[in-house]
């Protein structure tokens, strides 16, 4: 078979997650495609209510259910499932000298599907992704990662080094089997340096998401005698990395799709006065003792406005939100806020 790195980055490449089981990966499929169905029987039973057709009481209480669900599968990761943090590869203490000796993790280990036909979230599949850089760049993979950050002015993003003295590192927390805070586990995420390995600051995560928004916008402003920079990346790079790939699938948002390294939901107004779904990308972040988000809805511009100064990129919403708290669901919470600064903005 050939894997390609847009198969990697899109998570269709067959390459296993921390489950071993294929059987086991089967089983949870099928439980969240079934939340689906649910959901979408629910949001049947809503568009027949406004065709003004009569719902009975028992149909109300099957409603409430699927609500349940549907929070449940808002809420939840990529490919992941309540019990992930169960598995052992989580809490590996190993150090690993380089991105292409952690491949012996995985590496001889059979694919789950053939590439491009199956979508299955892969931290080991963005690991393979990491040896490509190092590769491609002919420098290793961290070095040029700490490289890029530095253009970025992300100067508080740092490996997850345990040995290295690192200011303002947060103590990483979880809840033990009696329901009790106490202190993560000890690991060592050299072995995933691409998937889970770096340390942040939301301040950084903002720049991050600015340099994005910018890259992704600049193509639509005039350069305005050369005052108006290039972007970090080209707008149509941005743009193919927030375009939904086929066969993917997202279920910490129903209604996005999986692009490239980036969950987006499309623009999308069935009706007039009724609810409407804007463009936006955004991902979570799940590590032993730790939460994040980074969402990016960016504004709709008016071509109008794209030729006044002093108008320019980047322009929409960024929200970031890093906890130290192993399994807190933060998507939906980052699209309120970002919601909410956007009504603002619209207001004024």
């Amino acid at each position: 078979v050939t894997i390609t790195t847009r198969l990697l980055v899109s998570h269709l490449s067959g390459i296993r997650h921390y489950e071993k089981d294929i059987t086991k990966v089967k089983e949870e499929k099928e439980k969240a495609n079934t939340a689906l169905k649910l959901t979408k029987s629910h949001q049947d039973k809503e568009q027949k209510e406004k065709e003004g057709k009569r719902i009975e009481k028992t149909d109300y209480v099957k409603q409430k259910k699927g609500d349940d669900g549907e929070t449940k599968s808002r809420n939840s990761k990529p490919g992941r499932n309540d019990k992930e943090f169960e598995q052992e590869e989580y809490y590996l203490k190993e150090k690993f000298q380089s991105v292409i000796e952690s491949l012996k993790i995985f590496k001889n280990d059979p694919l789950f599907f053939k590439p491009g036909d199956q979508f299955l979230y892969s931290t080991y599949g963005f690991t393979l992704l990491s040896a490509v850089v190092e590769r491609a760049s002919g420098q290793k993979f961290t070095d040029y990662m700490l490289k890029m950050f530095h253009d970025l002015d992300m100067l508080s993003t740092v490996l997850d080094d345990n040995e290295a003295m690192i200011y303002n590192r947060a103590r990483c927390y979880v809840y033990n089997k009696k329901g009790r805070l106490v202190n993560a586990p000890y690991v060592d995420n050299s072995y995933k340096w691409a998937g889970g390995g770096f340390l942040s600051s939301v301040g950084d995560l903002l720049k991050f998401g600015n340099a994005l928004l910018y890259s992704y916008q600049a193509g639509q402003f005039k350069n305005r005698n050369g005052k108006l920079l290039p972007g970090y990346l080209k707008p149509g790079t941005v743009a193919m990395m927030w375009t939904p790939v086929p066969k993917t699938e997202v279920t910490w948002d129903r209604d996005g799709k999986y692009a490239m390294a980036w969950a987006v939901v499309e623009k999308n107004q069935q009706y007039g006065c009724c609810r409407q779904q804007r463009h936006y990308a955004s991902h979570t972040g799940g590590a032993v003792g730790a939460s994040s988000v980074l969402l990016i809805l960016p504004e709709e511009l008016d071509p109008e406005d794209l030729s006044t100064w002093p108008v320019a990129p980047p322009r929409g919403v960024i929200v970031t939100i890093i906890c130290n708290m192993q399994s807190v669901s933060l998507n939906s919470t980052a699209l309120k806020i970002a919601r909410e600064f956007d009504k603002e903005k619209q207001a004024q």
